[in-house]
């Protein structure tokens, strides 16, 4: 994906825990409609979305995470889709032909909607997790975790230094 005008990349503050306050503020839900109130004094309510993000961003950065904020066009090149995806363009492509994700071509060029890639990223993400816990779970049926009741057990001591 090529650098789109206006993306930039914010890093946490020295210390996170300074957003403690803001982490609690933004994340107790009262029901109520959240406002700004603008340099002139003008109250402005924040859109769901908007505040969506901002609490994102404020609970990300509370835990030292850095933050990119970048305008994406809602129809994206099969590259721009790839990169978001983490694959190859050519993977995307055969993502694209087997049908997994809709995709227009005018021309051509094929176009992907960026809410069908997100769609196919979630159906992707809870895919691999159901796979993961019926891993977990024929292990377990197989008694891969049980351990003989004469073996004998010691928890690894916990590294101090990394662990304050």
């Amino acid at each position: 994906m090529t650098a789109i005008a206006g993306e930039r990349t914010v890093l946490p503050p020295a210390s996170p825990e300074v957003l403690s306050p803001w982490v609690r503020a933004l994340t107790q839900s009262s029901g109520r409609t959240a406002t700004l109130t603008a340099p002139d004094g003008t109250a402005l309510e924040f859109p769901a979305e908007i505040f969506d993000i901002l609490r994102d961003v404020v609970v990300a950065m509370s835990q030292g995470l850095a933050i990119t904020v970048a305008p994406q066009h809602t129809v994206l090149t099969t590259s721009e889709a790839a990169h978001l995806l983490g694959v190859s363009r050519p993977t995307l492509v055969r993502l694209l032909e087997a049908g997994d994700i809709p995709f227009e071509q005018p021309n051509r060029h094929r176009r992907v909607r960026l809410a069908d890639v997100l769609a196919y990223q979630e159906r992707a993400r809870r895919a691999r997790a159901s796979g993961l816990d019926g891993m977990v779970r024929s292990g377990e049926d197989g008694g891969l975790y049980d351990l003989p009741s004469d073996a004998p057990f010691e928890r690894t001591p916990l590294d101090d230094d990394t662990h304050e």
